[in-house]
């Protein structure tokens, strides 16, 4: 534990860095009546703690921790959330299955049910927004498999960027890798991610999706990962790519 953390802090932070929420989360959570200092129901958002202090979040202690970030190969048929109301497996049952040590995590962006890939995981609220935002500028790269023979066009437009529903959709950078008969495997690029996008996207332009795999997400590489690994990202690694300023 480094020595700033012993410092007071907004309470939205604190519960950020600890891996529970985000800061706006925290702020409503706040606001529901969820979170005592000490014993006592905090009322602002602004209340300051600090690691003496006795913090419960829905009556459950919180403990600070120092920022850590896993690399995971999400399979297919799981979905990247804590609790889904259909009642579907989601990664987080997978992990504390196999990984019982591990802590609670948050999934930095999400891959649908039917993707598969690299997805990362924090501990840390403040990293997982960062990573996400597209100020951050880093490319997600991804190999997909669509149903429908590729058109050289139709990749130029997609270079360009297209309004689908009056939705903006930014410049995706698609590489044809290989056509196979009716299919062909494709490597694309983006930075946005927006929901569904790849699916969305060639969908307009007449392709299926049928396989879609994250290969990396800005610096961190799916590399030689099988399906259900978790390996920790060293934490020279971390510093050097996300910064200090997180640590």
């Amino acid at each position: 534990m480094t020595e700033k953390n012993n410092n007071q802090e907004r309470i939205a932070k604190f519960m950020a860095h600890a891996g529970i929420c985000s800061r706006r989360e925290a702020e409503t959570f706040v606001e529901q009546g969820r979170i005592t200092v000490n014993g006592d129901v905090i009322k602002t958002p602004a209340t300051k703690v600090s690691l003496q202090d006795d913090i419960r979040f829905d009556g459950e202690r919180i403990q600070r921790q120092s920022p850590r970030v896993w690399r995971y190969y999400k399979p297919l048929g799981l979905i990247c959330s804590h609790k889904d109301p259909e009642g579907r497996k989601t990664i987080y049952d997978v992990i504390a299955k196999k990984y019982p040590t591990l802590p609670r995590v948050s999934s930095v962006g999400r891959l649908d049910l039917n993707s598969e890939g690299l997805l990362l995981l924090t501990n840390d609220g403040d990293i997982s927004r960062h990573m996400e935002l597209p100020a951050t500028g880093w490319i997600r790269r991804y190999k997909v498999r669509v149903h429908g023979r590729v058109r050289d066009n139709d990749l130029e437009k997609l270079a360009k960027g297209v309004t689908i529903d009056g939705i903006r959709y930014g410049s995706i950078k698609v590489t044809l890798e290989k056509q196979q008969g009716a299919n062909a495997w494709l490597i694309m690029a983006l930075t946005e991610g927006k929901n569904r996008e790849i699916r969305k996207v060639m969908e307009y332009f007449g392709y299926k999706v049928n396989r879609l795999i994250r290969l990396s997400y800005g610096p961190f590489q799916l590399g030689n990962l099988k399906e259900e690994d978790v390996e920790e990202v060293p934490l020279k690694v971390l510093k050097d790519q996300i910064g200090k300023d997180f640590f």
